[in-house]
């Protein structure tokens, strides 16, 4: 029978003042997490952030108005989201995390994507792009009342509905998996905000980033033919 992993509350907080010596993240949290197998390599850390450490990020958060994945490097945002992309792209972070999936992450080069709206031709079953080694997604937003939009680990590239795990994009969960050939996953249509920055691992090629950039550029292309039908 397939794990959910849903939240039926809405979260309530009142942002405070970003205290920069304070971590943001639990990386306890991630020691401990349950290492999944089945039908690939992934864990959910739902506890990852604090709701005080949610409600400092969402205050920050880039002003996107746009249904698109963006490069980290071409937002503007306030100092607790920003700091919070220094530790998730740091070395406490990666080590933590290879060590939970026997890999030496905190040697390889990585990429940070941010995007705040989901669009319906999001969800897609797909593997992700070869070059990366390890996908990392945290979600932001403070409730999810929807059964759409929930990311699922699935068994084949053909099903949606057969699947080993579904993850709701509550603010504060961690989801991690290794991309294999058959790591599938995608969401049921899903269209409104789904806050959520992806980090990814990426291959010690030379060419991994580049590569990996000219199969976004495509993706949104793909895309952007498709929503013009």
């Amino acid at each position: 029978m397939p794990h959910y992993y849903r939240a039926s509350h809405l979260l309530r907080f009142r942002a405070c003042p970003y205290n920069s010596r304070m971590s943001l993240i639990n990386l306890d949290a991630v020691r401990s997490a349950d290492l999944n197998s089945d039908p690939f390599d992934f864990m959910v850390v739902p506890d990852f952030l604090s709701a005080d450490a949610l409600a400092k990020v969402n205050a920050d958060y880039p002003a996107i108005d746009t249904a698109a994945n963006h490069a980290l490097d071409n937002l503007s945002y306030g100092p607790a989201f920003g700091a919070l992309m220094d530790e998730i792209q740091g070395q406490a972070f990666a080590e933590v995390l290879g060590e939970r999936f026997d890999m030496d992450l905190a040697s390889l080069p990585t990429t940070v994507t941010v995007r705040k709206f989901c669009e319906r031709t999001d969800g897609n079953i797909h593997t992700d792009h070869k070059s990366k080694v390890i996908t990392v997604l945290v979600y932001f937003n403070e409730g999810w009342d929807h059964e759409d939009g929930q990311l699922r680990m699935l068994r084949s590239k053909s099903d949606i509905g057969d699947y080993a795990a579904q993850v709701a994009p509550l603010g504060g969960t961690l989801l991690a998996f290794r991309r294999t050939d058959h790591s599938w996953h995608g969401h049921t249509r899903f269209v409104g905000e789904r806050r959520m920055v992806q980090l990814n691992y990426l291959d010690q090629s030379p060419l991994a980033v580049a590569a990996q950039r000219i199969s976004r550029f495509g993706t949104h292309f793909m895309k952007n033919v498709l929503g013009m039908r």
